[in-house]
């Protein structure tokens, strides 16, 4: 049979599947137990026919995608919210990593490079420091981690009992820059990057500035338990605007608004995850991180082992074979 013979006899049970698939995927259905998997299993013999007898590749992918949406929602988990969320958090969390591990690395690279690039410079040129920051905030920088403070970090002059308003504030202000990070990739990606670059070279002129006049002792073990944490959903909120801005620079055969809205699903999915280490490095700012009566080489070997636990969660965590989506 010729490509246009098949498609002519087939497009309309396409269609009716394709606003079948639109339907589950928005919530407004739910999968008939005995016409979804007769439709779909069609879909597939056609797919596996039109790949065999080497019809176009247009035609092929767009069988391709309707496979996969279908495969979604046959198999997909109807378990209740919080059973989805362990399992997530268990192992769909970082396999989405590894699975977008060119836009962690893109990410991460720009940071970290800006980090650790802007604090040696600014290490071994103090008053490069004033290029990023006002003569203001480097002293509230000093003001923060000063040896003879009783607590480090923000407002660290208070009481153990603020700690609690601590980990608001600290939630809000980093939800707050993960999301500015994310949502600007909808401007071609160059938002995301634009904040990636801006937060490693603001980073790393505080870091720089701080060692260079001897608040080692106070800065580091302050900031290696939570960074952990932070720094990596700062990478990781990056990769997700990335995601956007890659599909609408390059969506390949689909449509703009369809290449958008497939990044969007994985995007979101792993800004879910973001927001739980950010949760995560909140508590630690609050209460571990700010605390002058812990020595510092115990701050450091706990920062030391949150980066190893973070480490192999993602690069471990979700490779068993039936590990919970």
């Amino acid at each position: 049979m010729k490509q246009n013979a098949f498609e002519r006899r087939h497009q309309a049970e396409w269609q009716a599947f394709a606003r079948q698939l639109d339907a589950l995927e928005h919530g407004k259905a739910r999968p008939d137990s005995r016409q979804f998997p007769a439709a779909y299993r069609r879909l597939c013999r056609q797919l596996a026919l039109a790949e065999q007898r080497g019809y176009g590749s247009r035609l092929v992918e767009q069988l391709q995608q309707l496979a996969l949406r279908g495969h979604r929602q046959f198999y997909r988990h109807r378990s209740h919210l919080g059973a989805r969320c362990i399992g997530f958090l268990l192992g769909g969390f970082p396999r989405l990593v590894r699975e977008e591990w060119r836009l962690v690395l893109a990410a991460s690279l720009l940071f970290y490079a800006s980090l650790f690039g802007m604090g040696l410079l600014v290490y071994l040129f103090p008053e490069l420091v004033y290029s990023l920051l006002t003569p203001e905030q480097v002293a509230q920088m000093e003001a923060m981690y000063d040896p003879d403070a009783s607590r480090l970090g923000r407002f660290g002059e208070r009481s153990s009992a603020a700690d609690w308003m601590m980990f608001g504030y600290y939630v809000m202000h980093n939800f707050g820059i993960a999301f500015q990070t994310f949502a600007s990739g909808l401007l071609f990606g160059l938002g995301s990057l634009f904040f990636l670059l801006v937060n490693g070279l603001s980073i790393g002129a505080v870091a720089g500035h701080l060692s260079g006049i001897g608040y080692t002792d106070t800065f580091w073990p302050f900031v290696i338990g939570h960074g952990a944490f932070e720094l990596t959903a700062i990478t990781f909120s990056g990769a997700a605007g990335l995601k956007l801005g890659w599909a609408l620079f390059a969506p390949g055969r689909l449509t703009r608004g369809e290449a958008l809205r497939q990044a969007a699903a994985c995007s979101v999915r792993l800004v879910a995850g973001v927001l739980l280490l950010l949760l995560v490095a909140a508590f630690v700012e609050a209460y571990w991180s700010s605390m002058t009566s812990i020595r510092a080489p115990l701050k450091y070997a706990a920062g030391v082992l949150f980066w190893g636990l973070l480490a192999a969660y993602f690069l471990l965590a979700g490779r068993t074979r039936h590990a919970p989506d």
